[in-house]
């Protein structure tokens, strides 16, 4: 499913207009993003927590040459799928 998929699928399950049901997962999408990048944790109940990592730099080394590279530190986003979500799935 990609984003204009799930804007028809809310557009349809809540008969809103195309048009709202974008502005509200654009929104929602933006309310997500901001809230990472302030480094907060995001928590929605049953479906999963999303949470902004730091990951340390690292040596690692080109498959091609076998050359060492430093890999800088990094801040990465973190997935942990809610207990309805992991059911669903299974």
């Amino acid at each position: 499913m990609n984003k204009a998929e799930l804007i028809y699928r809310v557009s349809s399950e809540t008969s809103l207009p195309r048009s709202h049901a974008e502005k509200a997962v654009v929104a929602l999408l933006g309310a997500i993003e901001d809230a990472l990048a302030d480094g907060e944790k995001v928590t929605l109940v049953g479906f999963g927590s999303f949470m902004v990592h730091s990951r340390a730099g690292r040596t690692g080394r080109n498959p091609k040459t076998g050359e060492s590279i430093s890999i800088d530190a990094k801040r990465v986003v973190k997935f942990k799928a809610g207990t309805r979500l992991s059911s669903a799935v299974k």
